[in-house]
């Protein structure tokens, strides 16, 4: 998470700066006052996470500015610390809303543990609306098409949305599967609940047990506190696992106790703890294959699919690259700050020839590099990709006037882009428009087939020469 600004009010100079240098050794980006009015002139002006005050201070004191700092800035977490504790005091703060009540004389240690519990606190909160928003306007905005199958699609999504029932999206990579399992939640009766996203094939098993189910302190070395995991974050919301055909065969036995019990074991625990979630679910690969090959259980994949929702390629939906490439300009020139408003024809005729192997996702990186490219208020031609050509099958590609699969197409499209980098994967994913871990699955396969070389010098990748 971001630094955290936190706002100290005490009218004690020496007790006010000693617990902002402690607190500003923890990382914290910490302002003070001396008293409730200043506090609340720094609060109209600047964004705080937390708000820490004193109780008795001349004017008003602690208790009132809670009550003002709550009902102004409902966002904020609020610690009172107090000298003159009373019960009714006491009661009356956490009425208020206060995150903690601290009386003096009070450990540092303590102090300093509550303050970062109220910023993770408020930081957690306010990254879940910033969620729910893009949730919206993802669900609002961003899925825009005109093509006939795609709509339909969205139609069964809206229907299946308002219901419990678990999905499962398939596509290839770049099709936008989680901007659909966005639009899912957002049309679900969990909309107002987190969405939480895991990639299941970009962690190993172990700290991807870890990142699902979370830990018990003491679980492993390093395990100093016990910590929830993305399913905990996920309550009362949606949990989608993208790529969960990739899991191991040991997460798979974890997941479908998940799936069929609705509760898990946190890592190192005894304890079942309950979960309730809605499971979206996502692969770039075809499920039943997978199932037959002894790589994904079958009752995972029966439990998974209640509902499939098959995206289709971009290259199948080719009356939405306009729609698609003039909203992706109009988000690029006004990120970038540039003036670009449009695409002239001949660029456009390009981009509507060519076969997207990282579908929509690389259609967006290209036109986020022709904006940064572009001069004038245009896209032109020579601002897109060299390696952009004619559609497959129309002698695009290393030299062949023949058609050819698309498979091989996308290889040789990957092939030229990773030479073209000088062997770069990281570079190469983010110019193709896919990621690293789905680069590396494929460089893997096409170094099984001798199609490139690891150099033993300096790892780097080597393209060797392939027949189209």
């Amino acid at each position: 998470m971001s630094t955290a600004h936190v706002l100290l009010v005490n009218d004690e100079a020496v007790a006010r700066e000693g617990l902002a240098t402690a607190l500003r050794r923890d990382g914290l980006d910490v302002t003070t006052a001396d008293n409730g009015d200043a506090a609340l002139a720094l609060l109209r002006q600047n964004d705080y996470e937390v708000l820490l005050t004193d109780v008795k201070m001349p004017g008003m004191d602690g208790l009132e500015l809670l009550r003002r700092a709550r009902e102004a800035w409902p966002a904020m977490e609020v610690l009172v610390v107090t000298g003159f504790a009373t019960t009714e005091s006491a009661v009356e703060a956490m009425r208020t809303g206060a995150f903690y009540y601290v009386s003096k004389p009070f450990r540092l240690g303590e102090v300093r543990k509550l303050v970062r519990e109220a910023a993770d606190k408020a930081q957690l909160r306010a990254e879940n609306q910033r969620l729910r928003q893009l949730v919206e306007h993802a669900a609002d905005e961003r899925i825009i098409t005109r093509d006939e199958g795609m709509r339909a699609i969205l139609d069964i999504a809206r229907g299946v949305a308002p219901t419990d029932c678990n999905v499962l999206i398939v596509g290839e990579t770049g099709t936008g599967k989680e901007l659909l399992a966005r639009h899912v939640h957002a049309h679900s009766r969990r909309a107002s609940g987190p969405f939480v996203a895991i990639n299941c094939g970009a962690l190993n098993e172990e700290l991807l047990a870890n990142e699902l189910f979370g830990h018990e302190k003491g679980a492993y070395t390093g395990a100093q506190q016990s910590r929830g995991g993305l399913v905990e974050a996920a309550q009362g919301g949606t949990l989608f696992l993208d790529e969960v055909t990739e899991m191991s065969a040991a997460m798979q036995v974890k997941l479908l106790r998940l799936l069929q019990e609705r509760e898990y074991l946190r890592v190192g625990g005894t304890e079942p703890v309950r979960a309730d979630v809605r499971f979206l679910a996502a692969t770039n690969r075809e499920p039943r294959a997978a199932v037959e090959a002894g790589q994904f259980r079958q009752d995972i994949y029966f439990r998974l699919n209640v509902v499939t929702l098959q995206l289709p390629p971009l290259r199948d939906r080719r009356d939405d690259i306009p729609l698609l490439a003039q909203q992706f300009v109009r988000r690029a020139a006004q990120v970038m700050g540039k003036k670009v408003t449009a695409i002239a024809p001949p660029a456009m005729q390009k981009l509507c020839a060519y076969d997207y192997p990282g579908n929509v996702r690389e259609l967006e990186n290209i036109i986020e590099r022709g904006v940064a490219l572009a001069g004038g208020t245009m896209l032109a031609e020579e601002d897109l990709p060299p390696g952009l050509g004619a559609p497959a099958g129309h002698g695009a590609g290393r030299g062949s006037n023949e058609v050819r699969t698309l498979e091989a197409v996308e290889r040789n499209h990957i092939l030229d882009v990773l030479a073209g980098v000088g062997g770069n994967r990281a570079l190469a994913a983010r110019l193709l428009g896919i990621d690293r871990v789905s680069l590396w699955r494929k460089l893997r396969r096409y170094e099984e087939q001798g199609l490139i070389e690891a150099d033993e010098a300096d790892g780097a990748l080597r393209v060797r020469d392939v027949p189209a």
